[in-house]
């Protein structure tokens, strides 16, 4: 490992700032197409279980193919992001998802339907490795957890449109309508990326960075420290995704009809938590208040707040209920801005797509096992045990990246 000639994005002053926030935009909207694409299952799930004949434990294992395929694909679409560039992969991503999306609408069996998952998974995890390694280079470090939390609420007005569209076109058109008129937004999607998307102008200097290849990377404490961040953190919003339907379905006995007219409602306020966890963020920054105590404020606190969900399986009221998942969630999210502003943090941007797709590998490793896990408490047990856990994860994501991490922003706050 030694310092060498590196190729470095020219990158804040390449666009207008109209422009920089035109992409900003682009890649808001693929993130919301790529939630509802996630989306359309959860959201049938009680449908394609009936039509299937899927327990709650099979149920789980098509969730975990699903983030399987994410964990499969990390790697690969990280490395091909900081080698390739953004522009050509992520619509490559985005066209190889959007065709396994429609596939569902054609699966016959449990089977079928988790190995069409596992291939979505393998393309929808470039959505965030290319997000946040463009918004990187475009925006400056004040402005960037700002970038990055509008870019990420688009997780959260994907899943809060979903819901109504969905139930919309089952009743409409039947369920595996949703599945092709979902695949079809990502095709729309891809020729405006691909017309006004250029990957920054480079230029070659030695930089005192070393290039570091993915297994010297993989080895360094702070990608440890995000990767365990996400680990606990990832498995939480995934359980509102992709459980939330079935549970006001059989536990709380809401019809289709009103999941569709209600699930939107938490995801709002996942939605404000999003943005404003990044504004809140660039506001402290812009005030002088440094890195590391800018993320430690917003993410201990957020974790306290996402202990919410505690509660929510004591409360007989719906309304309530849904009030403090909407609450968890909108934490959550806010912790989640910071958690992928950290990457940029203490990583340098040609390294920012590896890092992010070994984050990703984390978050897909505890997606998957935690549905396992979630379906055997559901048969076994009951909900409780699972809102206890989604309630506590968070902390232990934050605490993971504040001590694992110490020595980096340490030394982030000596250099920079």
């Amino acid at each position: 490992m030694s310092t060498a000639t590196v190729t470095v994005p020219k990158t804040h002053g390449y666009y207008t700032d109209r422009k920089r926030w035109l992409i900003l935009a682009l890649l808001f909207a693929i993130t919301v197409v790529n939630f509802v694409d996630r989306q359309t299952l959860s959201v049938l799930a009680p449908v394609v279980r009936q039509n299937l004949h899927l327990t709650n434990e099979a149920y789980g294992r098509i969730v975990s193919a699903f983030q399987f395929g994410m964990m499969t694909g990390e790697l690969p679409m990280g490395a091909l992001m900081d080698r390739l560039g953004v522009r050509v992969v992520l619509a490559g991503a985005v066209l190889w998802w959007s065709g396994a999306t429609s596939v569902q609408a054609f699966t016959k069996s449990g089977v079928q339907l988790g190995l069409a998952r596992f291939w979505m998974g393998t393309g929808e995890c470039g959505n965030y490795s290319g997000g946040i390694k463009v918004l990187t280079q475009l925006f400056r470090k004040e402005n960037r957890t700002l970038a990055i939390g509008i870019f990420n609420s688009g997780s959260m007005v994907g899943s809060t449109i979903a819901p109504p569209i969905i139930v919309w076109l089952l009743q409409r058109h039947g369920y595996r309508s949703a599945f092709l008129v979902a695949a079809s937004l990502g095709l729309l999607w891809v020729p405006l990326w691909w017309l006004l998307y250029r990957n920054p102008v480079a230029e070659e200097r030695t930089v005192a960075e070393p290039k570091r290849s993915v297994w010297e990377l993989f080895a360094q404490r702070p990608v440890w420290a995000v990767m365990m961040c996400r680990f606990f953190i990832g498995p939480v919003m995934q359980f509102y995704w992709y459980w939330i339907p079935n549970y006001l379905f059989h536990e709380r006995h809401v019809s289709m009809s009103g999941i569709g007219f209600v699930a939107w409602i938490p995801f709002v306020l996942g939605d404000v938590g999003g943005v404003a966890g990044g504004w809140s963020a660039s506001f402290l920054q812009r005030r002088g208040v440094r890195i590391v105590a800018v993320r430690k404020i917003t993410m201990y606190v957020s974790a306290l707040v996402c202990v919410a969900s505690l509660f929510v399986p004591l409360m007989k009221g719906l309304l309530v209920a849904y009030l403090l998942i909407g609450i968890a969630m909108m934490a959550d999210n806010f912790l989640s801005a910071n958690m992928f502003g950290a990457i940029t943090d203490l990583f340098p941007e040609h390294e920012v797509g590896r890092v992010t797709g070994f984050t990703g590998l984390a978050a897909g490793l505890s997606g998957l096992l935690f549905p396992l896990l979630t379906g055997y408490l559901v048969d076994r047990v009951s909900y409780t045990p699972v809102f206890i856990l989604i309630g506590i994860m968070p902390m232990i994501g934050a605490i993971a990246l504040f001590v694992l991490g110490a020595p980096a922003y340490r030394q982030t706050q000596e250099t920079r």
